[in-house]
């Protein structure tokens, strides 16, 4: 348990040390009134003692005065019986103790009794030695006795002496009395001041009690119902934070009020913040954050319960070339429309249960359960659902008054059969989903565990590419391009082969594919340019007094989204020798659209170094011929898929037309590629086709082949 040093705390801490203060304070009250009690009794005994004395002395002084005067004649005529008179009654007087009346040697003549059993005997005792021989009178003190002497006088001669014993023990009774009364006195004023101390202390104490309750009525317990409002709502409980309402008109009040204004704008600004964190900005469906707590709430109460669940990954296919080719504005239209189909759907097959979000980009998760009567399996809702989705969303598309042909596919897999946790789940659904791109796209594939080996695969492949070119796998090979017109070879384009020791001859379509998503083909690229230039040199030996052959190199959109691209060009010319007229270079059209403008400008400094630049696979995309206008390219190469059907299909002997016209028009080029028939060479050369490669016209050769044919 952590303790608090609180407000509360820290005034009850004051308190109390106020309190022990005062305390302090009278315990030193107490023990100074002890001492003052102490030094006021000894200064008034003291005081009282030389009051008492100087009266007691002058007293005494006098009437040792007086009746030495009195004993001077019957002194002198030694008359003992008015001696002894005298001396009786100043004996007999309170407070005398003696009376010794001496001659001038210091016998002693009469001490005031009857017998006078002292008489004759000399005075010995410790006052007799000053005052035998005195001339004036002398007043001694002893402890408590105080004894005054006068010379007896006849004249101016001295005849004897009496000495006085004045007893002072009853005085110092006397002034003990006092003493006593006055401590008394002392003692009962010290009680009083104690009592009003003690009443201070008391009203101090009474205060601060009520203080605390005014400062825990008042401001401990706002402030604590605040803390506890800002705890909850530090929890993200903002629904039950609930701020003390005041109309207090002080400053706590106004703390209070602007408490409750910002724990209300905290609140409002949480559910904007959790509406922009769990859902899509574009679409308003869930977004990835927030189906996967979804997912992993439904795992959670599915455990051990014998439920399936389907998870679906919809992913839309060549949808970047909506981005490329009619901007990002249509891309977003096509992505609600979809988004809005897919709703549709899954509201009508996959249940009150299903969840639907959307992953970024043109990606959509679907989760589907089977349905509460148990009717159907999950395995079939999903089938369902995803046979729906890939026709729903393949019909085309209205955006921007142009109709989109697009595609969807989508990976299933299930739980608990494929996995049982979210993470496995959604990386099988991935898996699920590339295999269906794989298979051809727009269809839909379940997740099975002969897809995860053949991920390993792809992940083995990329292994074994890096370094193949070092290890002397991959190869070029060139195949033949010919002038239409007049049946000439006139260059070749350069291909990349991979000679696997393990597994054989792998797809360009394969490898090339791993190249590119690795970014492989960033290393792999410039030597493939720099291998093709120096090949080309050793053409330009073989050809003599004849045209010399260029070479076309394909680049990768990677290469294209680099800077320095043009400065790769010129040093692999500067560096092989290769005349720049002899070199073209292949993109393709979506590649080159995706970002018109950079694009443009790439190119451009591309030709300024003499190079041609040719638009690989034109038609595929969704460009018009429009845009041959606005990049800078020197020719086109028309796709085979239009080549392959220009015999029997009227529709792509039009457009492969239009695009020989449009293109000549504009000054540009025209090669047809996968010309496999002698029909298809025959129409392309009454079209004004300028160049063609294809297998009727020669495969791709070895440059030991090649050279061979040159």
């Amino acid at each position: 348990m952590n303790l608090r040093y609180g407000l509360q705390a820290r005034f009850l801490a004051v308190m109390a040390l106020a309190l022990l203060v005062v305390l302090a304070l009278m315990t030193l009250l107490w023990t100074r009134q002890e001492r003052m009690q102490g030094e006021v009794e000894g200064v008034s005994r003291e005081a009282m003692e030389r009051v008492a004395g100087t009266s007691l002395r002058r007293q005494g002084e006098g009437m040792v005065s007086q009746l030495s005067d009195s004993l001077a004649n019957p002194l002198y005529y030694f008359d003992l019986d008015a001696i002894g008179v005298l001396s009786r009654a100043t004996l007999n007087q309170p407070g005398i103790r003696y009376v010794l009346v001496f001659d001038a040697q210091g016998n002693i003549l009469h001490d005031g009794s009857e017998e006078i059993p002292s008489y004759g005997k000399r005075m010995d005792d410790a006052m007799a030695f000053d005052t035998i021989a005195a001339e004036k009178l002398i007043t001694q003190f002893g402890e408590d006795l105080m004894d005054v002497a006068a010379p007896i006088r006849i004249g101016n001669k001295r005849i004897g002496g009496v000495r006085v014993g004045f007893d002072l023990r009853g005085m110092r009774n006397d002034q003990d009395a006092a003493v006593a009364d006055l401590r008394g006195r002392l003692e009962e004023l010290g009680r009083r001041q104690l009592l009003w101390v003690f009443l201070l202390s008391a009203s101090l104490l009474a205060l601060g009690v009520v203080m605390i309750w005014l400062i825990q009525r008042s401001l401990v317990r706002p402030i604590r119902q605040l803390a506890d409002a800002a705890h909850a709502i530090e929890l993200g409980h903002f629904e039950t934070a609930r701020t003390p309402v005041s109309h207090r008109n002080d400053e706590v009040g106004d703390l209070l009020r602007a408490f409750s204004r910002m724990s209300t704008s905290v609140a409002r600004h949480d559910r904007e913040i959790r509406r922009m964190a769990y859902t899509d900005a574009l679409t308003s469906l869930a977004n990835r954050l927030a189906f996967r707590e979804t997912l992993d709430e439904r795992l959670l109460q599915m455990q051990g319960a014998g439920r399936q669940l389907a998870l679906l990954f919809a992913d839309i296919d060549d949808f970047k070339r909506v981005n490329d080719t009619l901007g990002h504005d249509a891309g977003d239209e096509v992505l609600l429309q979809f988004a809005q189909r897919i709703r549709d759907t899954v509201s009508r097959i996959g249940g009150s249960a299903a969840a639907l979000a959307r992953f970024g980009g043109d990606e959509f998760v679907i989760l589907v359960e089977a349905d509460a009567q148990g009717n159907r399996e999950v395995r079939e809702v999903a089938s369902r659902l995803a046979e729906a989705l890939v026709l729903e969303l393949g019909q085309p598309i209205t955006v921007h008054e142009r109709q989109v042909f697009l595609g969807t596919s989508i990976g299933i897999t299930l739980f608990p059969q494929d996995a049982s946790g979210a993470n496995t789940l959604m990386k099988n659904g991935d898996i699920a989903m590339y295999q269906a791109k794989v298979a051809g796209k727009n269809c839909y594939r379940f997740y099975s565990r002969a897809m995860d080996q053949a991920v390993e695969r792809r992940v083995h492949l990329e292994h074994e590419l890096r370094g193949a070119w070092d290890r002397g796998e991959l190869s070029l090979v060139y195949q033949p391009l010919f002038r239409v017109s007049d049946h000439t070879l006139v260059g070749a384009e350069a291909l990349l082969r991979w000679q696997h020791p393990d597994h054989g001859m792998i797809a360009p379509s394969v490898f090339i594919d791993v190249a590119e998503q690795s970014g492989l083909i960033e290393v792999l690229g410039p030597q493939v340019l720099r291998a093709a230039c120096e090949d080309a040199m050793q053409w330009r030996g073989t050809r003599a007094e004849r045209e010399p052959l260029f070479v076309s190199v394909n680049l990768s959109p990677r290469q294209l989204r680099g800077t320095d691209l043009p400065r790769l060009v010129a040093e692999v010319l500067r560096d092989t020798g290769l005349p720049a007229q002899q070199l073209h270079l292949e993109l393709t059209e979506t590649a080159v659209l995706s970002d018109e403008s950079q694009a443009s400008a790439l190119l451009s400094e591309l030709r300024a170094t003499g190079v041609q630049v040719w638009l690989d696979d034109f038609g595929t995309g969704f460009s018009g011929l429009s845009h041959l206008r606005r990049v800078p390219i020197d020719g086109v190469k028309i796709d085979r898929s239009f080549v392959a059907d220009i015999l029997r299909d009227p529709d792509d002997l039009a457009l492969t037309t239009a695009i020989i016209a449009m293109a000549h028009s504009l000054g540009i080029i025209v090669i047809a590629e996968g010309v496999e028939k002698d029909g298809q060479y025959g129409l392309l050369r009454e079209r004004g086709c300028d160049l063609a490669q294809g297998y009727l016209l020669g495969h791709p050769l070895p440059m030991s082949e090649f050279m061979a044919l040159l």
